[in-house]
């Protein structure tokens, strides 16, 4: 194969997605709600990746994703990287970092928080972004960023 073969076709404008755990391509995918997308979305899997070993790489035509997205998917899989393409070129690239606050991105898991029983917005501040920790700004219950349920 000839080393400057591409895996995967290059397109004119859009959103590359890289550096994706290959166990959470399908993750990104849902929460991102790509399936509902009516422009052309290509999911690769199991690429072999010099950082991970092995990724996933989708790639999102005519479509740029906003912080609030990026925020989302910083929760599944941290670290991923964003390629911003325009007219075939990578015109900017963005990693998703956790942010200090998620607003109504997680699920809180006490069942007696206000959030579970009101129809309000959670609300968590990252008490730990190398554990993954947070903390419910309402009830105060702190969980682990690896098993919470989006909302």
């Amino acid at each position: 194969m000839n080393k400057k073969e591409m895996l995967v076709a290059a397109i004119k404008n859009g959103t590359v997605i890289d550096h994706i755990p290959t166990e959470k391509t399908y993750e990104v995918v849902s929460l991102l709600r790509l399936e509902e997308l009516h422009t052309p979305v290509t999911i690769g899997y199991n690429y072999r990746s010099k950082k991970l070993g092995c990724k996933g790489i989708i790639k999102v035509e005519d479509k740029f994703f906003d912080d609030e997205e990026i925020s989302r998917l910083s929760v599944v899989a941290p670290n991923i990287v964003l390629n911003i393409i325009r007219d075939f070129e990578v015109v900017e690239k963005k990693t998703a970092r956790t942010p200090d606050v998620l607003k109504g991105i997680v699920k809180c898991n006490n069942p007696k928080c206000i959030t579970n029983n009101e129809p309000m917005r959670t609300l968590f501040h990252v008490t730990d972004k190398e554990r993954g920790t947070l903390k419910c700004h309402y009830c105060e219950k702190e969980q682990d960023i690896d098993k919470v349920e989006l909302v």
